[in-house]
């Protein structure tokens, strides 16, 4: 049997059978998806929540010192720092609060722009079609 590469064999001083090997390994590699925005989303809400929790415990400490004061001098004025302190307090309470339903809104709507299905009903026919469909469903009723 003559091969059709007789000459090429000649020129290149080969044999007429060459066996290549090659050894081949599938690549597969996962892709990460990345979303930045939600994880910019968790980063802030984790700070803001360290923020706050370090503020309502920093707080708390003050308002123990201010009603020890306020209570060794009797001074008015004690009370009233007091107060405030109180109040800022429970303010930083109700941001932590808010900062959850916030987070929780957040979450929603990520679910809630998913696909959505609109259904349209078409009528493919004439306007006398069309207008004895509709007096046939009149006189139905």
């Amino acid at each position: 049997m003559t091969n059709k590469f007789n000459k090429l064999n000649e020129t290149f001083d080969t044999d007429d059978i060459v066996s290549v090997e090659i050894e081949s390994k599938p690549i597969i590699k996962e892709v990460e998806k990345i979303n930045p925005h939600i994880d910019d989303i968790d980063k802030d809400y984790n700070y803001t929540r360290g923020n706050l929790y370090s503020l309502i415990e920093k707080g708390q400490e003050a308002i123990n010192g201010i009603l020890e004061l306020a209570q060794e001098t009797e001074q008015p004025r004690a009370y009233e720092v007091a107060g405030q302190l109180i109040k800022s307090v429970a303010d930083a309470t109700d941001k932590l609060m808010e900062l959850q339903k916030k987070l929780k809104e957040v979450g929603e709507e990520k679910q809630t722009k998913g696909p959505s299905t609109v259904n349209n009903a078409l009528f493919v026919g004439s306007t006398a079609e069309l207008s004895k469909l509709l007096k046939n469903t009149q006189t139905d009723e």
